[in-house]
């Protein structure tokens, strides 16, 4: 799970570094997340320092591979080691036992695969459609059903303590390893090691090793043990190791928070909790696929335009079958692809999965997973496929169009996050076409032509 302090996605177009996922339907479906440095909000939240749906302009240089000339090995191993050295004073301070991390750090060395991942993660490249007809695919629907049955009397015993239904946990559990299939292989404490080293992002890392060393340190794993994605995320429902300590449960009464093993069960339930923590309410959507009216003023799907759904239904907007949508709560209307997409009605539910990861896609994959999982129909609307996404230097562009036409944005760089789109829906109403605040070739040939 995710660190906190990072912007909301736009209303969802792209999704970074599930270009694999979209493909293989069995593989994690959490879209890229940056961590930030900020150590009191990562202890608490519970997305993944992986996985981000904000694209990182990548630095020119790649790092070497293990391959590099053997005096620049040494020399990286050299420099590794007294960080190492100066690292464990720090870690001893910090209430480690000098056992547990000569322990931990036995054998581990500077992984230079894990850097060159780092520095070479794909820009945003995929479109929402993709993304969720590989998240609720029918092998990844068919195969979270036989979990559920598999599982059922965990499962139930998870939801009658924690109010979260089984389907949701399921979901997440589907979209983050693929039911257990894909929970990272990499040694963590070596991987966090080289991450935390390296500098880039040090601080946030440092703070994610001192939490795995903790982990190991109560007993609940072993540090062979402690594998996961090349950047901290682990086990079952991809918790990093500060997220662990707040909020991992141990389900099955054995006296650890297990969520590394075969067994699921600490995992779910440790999901569970945390989306009750955040307050998940039983019976409530995540969102309801709805139909706007003819001459909807799209200006008006905004997060912060919040109504009752009998309210919004005076407005023309019902359910796929013509009936207002029930009064779960108030919602807002969010169109993840702009107007010529799908259409949905969102509830408190939807903010509280966005604790997990605050990708719009990922949110919406999620829930629409879970309401196949129960039965429900496949997303009824129609996506613009074919689209021509921007690319990162196309975006950047047309953030500095935007800024010399007088719509206000806080800095050009390629992220297209709520300011942006807030700049974009101006622009639109400005020349009259319709405000749905969607990034678009269309969009950048409007602004190059005025």
């Amino acid at each position: 799970m995710r660190s906190t302090g990072l912007l909301a996605a736009v209303t969802g177009i792209i999704i970074a570094g599930v270009q694999a996922a979209a493909n293989a339907p069995d593989t994690s479906l959490r879209p890229q997340m940056r961590p930030t440095d900020d150590s009191v909000a990562v202890a608490r939240a519970v997305m993944s320092p992986v996985r981000s749906l904000r694209p990182v302009l990548r630095p020119a240089g790649i790092a070497e591979t293990a391959a590099a000339r053997p005096e620049r090995r040494t020399a990286v191993d050299s420099d590794f080691g007294r960080w190492v050295r100066g690292f464990r004073r720090r870690a001893i301070a910090a209430g480690i036992s000098a056992s547990v991390f000569d322990a931990a750090f036995r054998g581990v060395r500077y992984n230079e695969g894990v850097i060159a991942k780092d520095r070479n993660q794909s820009e945003f490249t995929k479109q929402i459609w993709d993304y969720l007809d590989s998240a609720a695919s029918p092998v990844r629907v068919r195969n979270g059903r036989a979990a559920l049955r598999e599982h059922a009397r965990t499962l139930r015993r998870i939801e009658a303590k924690y109010g979260v239904e089984k389907e949701i946990v399921t979901a997440v559990w589907g979209l983050e390893s693929a039911y257990g299939a894909r929970r990272g292989d990499k040694p963590l404490i070596e991987a966090l090691a080289t991450l935390a080293h390296d500098g880039r992002r040090g601080r946030f890392f440092e703070n994610q090793l001192i939490a795995a060393l903790k982990i190991i340190q109560s007993g609940d794993v072993r540090p062979e043990d402690m594998k996961g994605s090349w950047a901290g995320a682990m086990g079952h429902t991809q918790f990093i190791p500060t997220s662990y300590l707040a909020y991992a449960v141990d389900f099955t009464g054995d006296g650890k928070r297990d969520i590394w093993s075969d067994d699921p069960t600490d995992a779910l339930a440790s999901t569970a909790a945390y989306l009750k923590r955040f307050g998940w309410r039983k019976g409530q959507p995540w969102g309801v696929e709805v139909q706007l009216p003819r001459g909807f003023d799209h200006s008006a799907a905004r997060r912060k335009n919040r109504k009752m759904p009998s309210q919004w239904a005076r407005a023309g907007i019902t359910d796929m079958d013509g009936k207002p949508v029930p009064d779960y709560g108030r919602a807002s209307i969010l169109l993840p692809a702009g107007a010529q997409g799908a259409a949905f009605m969102i509830f408190d539910n939807f903010a509280v999965l966005e604790r997990y990861n605050k990708a719009d896609a990922y949110v919406i994959g999620v829930g629409h997973l879970a309401d196949r999982l129960k039965g429900g129909a496949p997303i009824k609307a129609g996506w613009p496929r074919g689209y021509e996404p921007l690319s990162f230097k196309e975006k950047k562009e047309m953030q500095r169009r935007l800024t010399r036409k007088g719509f206000r944005l806080e800095k050009i760089d390629g992220i297209i996050g709520p300011n942006t789109v807030d700049a974009i829906r101006a622009f639109q109403q400005s020349v009259g076409v319709t405000p749905d605040g969607y990034p678009s070739q269309t969009l950048l040939t409007l602004l190059k032509r005025r």
